[in-house]
């Protein structure tokens, strides 16, 4: 399925389109890779997205019908328009989704979401750093480094862009992917707690990494 192919134009990682080798094209999203992304934002999302899109769907309709409504949309972070993939061969086989936080906190009123509050004061503490949001690979395609491509490509891309450093937020419940950041240069900067009502990692430390640029 993945067997290797001659190599391609290469364009600049800033234009959508980013060869990483022989066989490997990282490229813009699109709206028909919303299936796809909704995939990956639910096995990076340890459960959390599952949540919110169970909240927000219309009687009769599942989760992953939510997900593909909120992947096609031009505006919000999860948006195809914020999504890169990774082909190999021609077939996707990781996802990327990342963008710019802002350049100021994003107030944190009595009407934001509590549960979600420790999450915000995290991101408040990286402005104008490239956000990864999500970042996942499919099941056949892992242990190829695929995900450390697409997250080499989006640091190259960031420093581009200008931005000062990468940020990632972990939880404490999965400490390899925290070791798979670290080894590739991420250092933790905060945590918070989160709690979040029927959610499996409820009371588990949400960490912010940084890498600078």
């Amino acid at each position: 399925m993945f067997a290797r192919r001659a190599q391609v134009s290469v364009r600049s990682p800033t234009d959508g389109w980013f060869d990483m080798d022989d066989n490997r094209l990282v490229r813009a999203a699109t709206p028909d890779d919303a299936p796809l992304l909704v995939r990956f934002v639910r096995w990076a999302g340890e459960g959390i997205p599952d949540l919110l899109w169970a909240d927000m769907a219309a009687p009769g309709q599942d989760i992953d019908a939510v997900g593909r409504e909120r992947a096609r949309r031009e505006e919000g972070s999860f948006s195809y328009r914020n999504a890169q993939v990774l082909e190999v061969d021609g077939v996707v086989a990781a996802g990327i989704v990342g963008y710019r936080l802002p350049s100021e906190p994003v107030p944190i009123g009595p009407d934001f979401p509590a549960a979600f509050a420790p999450l915000q004061e995290l991101e408040n503490l990286a402005p104008g750093h490239w956000y990864v949001n999500i970042l996942a690979t499919l099941p056949e395609a892992r242990g190829q480094g695929l995900g450390t491509a697409l997250l080499r490509h989006a640091e190259e891309r960031a420093a581009a862009l200008g931005c000062p450093g990468i940020a990632i937020i972990v939880f404490a419940s999965n400490p390899g992917a925290a070791r798979l950041y670290e080894r590739l240069g991420y250092r933790e900067a905060a945590r918070r707690r989160v709690d979040i009502p029927g959610w499996a990692h409820s009371g588990t430390d949400a960490v912010l990494l940084l890498k600078p640029l």
